[in-house]
């Protein structure tokens, strides 16, 4: 292969693939190819899928298609190949998930629950116990305080932040607000340079819906697909 002035030779592919870390890209690939041999699709789905296609790259004429597929080094089975490829994955991923996804949401849930809260962060003790004090009071809103005193992002929003997974805030915070209720205000609490008061507003539950499902199918897809990686340059290493 001919790559500007330089000649690839076959035998140094490998070593070029590793290099560019290009290798477990292509390990990912085979094992997907793999995986998805047993699965097809209709002749419905694949004119629909090759003409979404077009609509999509802008190949509405014989024409551009032709000139697309030279441009790419494709021929037109190659370019159905992959077109229906990621349906096939789709395929593969709900035949081997979707019976542990129930079990699995159970394990994930806490993580997936989301809330909405808000956030003022000072880094003068002072400022922040009399923020607290003026909030317990109803002498201003949090809104009000945050837009004025808050040093965080958080002051162009009146301090709310989220919706966002639990996990998502820093671990005190988040730890604070898992056994807040909804419109309880929390005491100035120290973070580092920070001292920051949280006021949990709305607790949202993780629902197993479609959204959540196709998330945790996909989940689970990538942990075994990691597993698989590591288990092909296990076995590269040991025949080395």
């Amino acid at each position: 292969m001919r790559i500007g002035n330089r000649v690839v030779r076959t035998d140094e592919l490998l070593t070029l693939l590793g290099r560019y870390q290009l290798l477990p890209q292509i390990v990912r690939g085979l094992i997907v190819d793999e995986s998805i041999a047993a699965y097809d699709c209709t002749e419905q789905e694949r004119i629909d899928l090759l003409n979404q296609f077009y609509v999509q790259a802008k190949l509405e004429t014989n024409e551009a298609r032709e000139a697309w597929l030279e441009a790419q080094g494709m021929n037109e089975s190659q370019l159905e190949a992959m077109v229906i490829r990621p349906v096939l994955l789709e395929k593969f991923k709900v035949a081997t998930w979707s019976f542990k996804v129930e079990s699995y949401f159970m394990t994930r849930k806490s993580a997936l629950d989301r809330m909405l809260y808000s956030l003022i962060r000072t880094k003068d003790l002072g400022t922040a116990q009399e923020i607290y004090f003026r909030i317990q009071e109803a002498e201003q809103s949090f809104s009000e305080l945050a837009r004025e005193y808050s040093q965080g992002n958080e002051s162009n929003t009146g301090g709310l932040v989220g919706p966002v997974t639990m996990n998502t805030p820093h671990p005190v915070i988040s730890k604070t607000l898992a056994i807040s209720k909804p419109g309880q205000l929390s005491p100035p609490i120290r973070l580092e340079e920070w001292y920051v008061i949280v006021r949990l507003e709305k607790f949202f539950p993780a629902q197993l819906d479609d959204s959540t499902r196709r998330q945790l199918i996909d989940e689970l897809f990538e942990a075994w697909l990691r597993e698989q990686i590591q288990q092909s340059f296990a076995k590269k290493q040991v025949t080395a």
